[in-house]
């Protein structure tokens, strides 16, 4: 398993740098996740699934979790079996939680499809989008029934200002914890700067050596 997965936050309390994020989050978990669609965005590796699995783990089991790792897996025929069990409760937890990845790439006719379901999410169902601000910004200039689409969904956005620092510090102590480092924590926000506060970048670079002195 990479650095990037063996480190990904599991609580709302271990993610770093999202503090307004977090907050929106466990507001809405208290009054109740289910019968909501969220739109996550943010730019790349800065956390947008590790938020959507721990919003989804907060009302249904992993079994029950169904993860489309891009919207292209996403079809009208799709939606109609994920419209069918939807419906039924699921043992444990008791909720169902769907997660569709880089949703930027959604079509026309599945975001019409959508527009129908997220009317009537079921109490125990969530369903949660996730997109990059630009493949966002590229979807509502380019499809007219996105609009629509978003005003059906409570939109959290991630930041990417002021984390160079904190994402240097935690991928200082994972380096250390996994005898990957030997350098000064200079060099993690550095490498923080270069890779733009993309977390995944940066471990994959750790995980390289990238930090190993000599």
């Amino acid at each position: 398993m990479n650095l990037y997965e063996l480190h990904r936050p599991k609580s709302l309390d271990d993610v770093l740098g999202q503090d307004k994020a977090v907050k929106t989050i466990k507001r809405l978990i208290e009054r109740g996740m289910g019968g909501r669609a969220l739109w996550i965005s943010g730019s790349s590796g800065i956390g947008k699934t590790t938020l959507a699995r721990i919003v989804a783990g907060s009302i249904a089991d992993d079994f029950y979790i169904q993860e489309y790792d891009s919207a292209d897996q996403l079809s009208v025929s799709e939606i109609d079996k994920l419209e069918k069990d939807m419906h039924y409760f699921a043992p444990g937890k008791g909720g169902r939680a769907y997660i569709i990845n880089e949703s930027h790439g959604l079509r026309k006719p599945v975001i019409r499809r959508l527009l129908g379901l997220l009317e009537h999410i079921p109490a125990h169902v969530v369903i949660i989008f996730t997109t990059t601000k630009q493949g966002e910004s590229r979807l509502f200039d380019d499809q007219i029934d996105a609009s629509p689409l978003l005003s059906r969904c409570t939109k959290i956005e991630l930041t990417n200002q002021g984390l160079a620092k904190t994402f240097a510090i935690h991928c200082m102590k994972i380096a250390t914890a996994e005898n990957l480092n030997g350098k000064p924590l200079e060099s993690y926000v550095k490498l923080a700067q270069k890779c733009k506060n993309n977390m995944r970048a940066m471990l994959c670079e750790i995980e390289a050596g990238y930090m190993i002195g000599g």
